[in-house]
């Protein structure tokens, strides 16, 4: 009898610790430095997901690696739910720009969901020659060898920006990489370079303000913050879409109670007033709830993956 005690009492644990989840803080990965575009956006859903949780929820920031770091640390955590992971669009290019990868994006994470997409803008120094996307489509085909296409670095959002621009067009303009946008940003300014694809946390402002000229954003319909800036799809580059999506990961075989739980509290964080009012104030977007959700975040995993693998394999780039 006491054997049949122990045994019931042995599978009533994990039960009793998925009913109580969380009863310690959670701790939020963020493979990218303080400050940075995901690190802000994790900072800013981290607050109202804690409350809704009953608990403090941590960020930790995870550098290095173009993200693997972070990626492969949730991987290999205890699937309890008190570590996950927060990643951008990165998480959909790594099995196309690693040969060696220490994780499988489809097969070691459960999913919690998409969070915040942020859309890009292409664009060119303040005297660029061509004035539109048309210009600049002629004038591209004609001078390729003269052009420097700045990015962040490889593997970069900007930088796939920038391939998916040169694989439409059919052309390989001069890349420059950079430790970031911010100093890809300023060499652009300064004319030191010609085209630039970057984030509108970034671009807005100097978009309104004239310092730089701006073709397009990368997005299937226009921003509200740039309601006169046409989008690439309606000139002519059909399907040309990119945002810096964001997505939160748990280890696999984390139970699903706990993951409904922890979305949940992602739904409820990203509904709160503030929060939706700093990421209006950023010109990003909230997702739609449905896509709040593992199957929502799974299904555009998928999607984005087959999207970016050919692009990168056929630019024959890789990080490792």
């Amino acid at each position: 009898m006491a054997s049949t005690v122990s045994l019931a009492a042995g599978f009533a644990l994990p039960a009793l610790a998925q009913a109580s989840f969380p009863d310690h803080p959670v701790s939020l990965v963020v493979p990218f430095a303080a400050g940075g575009p995901t690190d802000v956006v994790a900072r800013m859903i981290a607050i109202p997901m804690g409350k809704s949780l009953g608990q403090t929820v941590l960020v930790e920031n995870a550098v290095g690696a173009g993200g693997t770091i972070a990626s492969t640390k949730v991987a290999r955590a205890a699937p309890n739910g008190y570590t996950i992971l927060i990643h951008h669009m990165g998480m959909s290019t790594a099995p196309a720009l690693y040969k060696k990868l220490a994780f499988d994006p489809l097969k070691d994470y459960e999913y919690i969901g998409q969070v915040v997409d942020v859309p890009m803008t292409l664009l060119a120094r303040k005297d660029f020659p061509a004035n539109n996307l048309k210009e600049l489509q002629a004038y591209v085909k004609v001078n390729k060898d003269k052009i420097s296409l700045a990015n962040a670095g490889l593997g970069a959002v900007s930088h796939l920006c920038g391939l998916l621009f040169m694989s439409q067009l059919g052309v390989e303009l001069n890349t420059i990489p950079y430790k970031g946008t911010g100093p890809a940003m300023n060499d652009l300014l300064g004319g030191q370079v010609d085209l630039l694809c970057d984030q509108t946390t970034q671009t807005v402002p100097m978009i309104k303000d004239g310092r730089v000229k701006v073709f397009g954003v990368t997005t299937l319909k226009r921003l509200t913050a740039l309601p006169n800036v046409p989008t690439l799809d309606e000139q002519g580059m059909k399907g040309f879409e990119v945002k810096v999506w964001h997505g939160m990961y748990a280890p696999k075989g984390t139970p699903k109670p706990i993951l409904d739980k922890l979305t949940a509290a992602l739904q409820v964080a990203m509904q709160d007033p503030m929060v939706r009012q700093r990421m209006t104030d950023l010109s990003s977007e909230i997702v739609p709830m449905d896509k709040i959700s593992a199957n929502g975040l799974k299904s555009h995993l998928e999607a984005e993956i087959a999207k970016w693998g050919p692009v990168i394999k056929k630019a024959g780039v890789y990080a490792d």
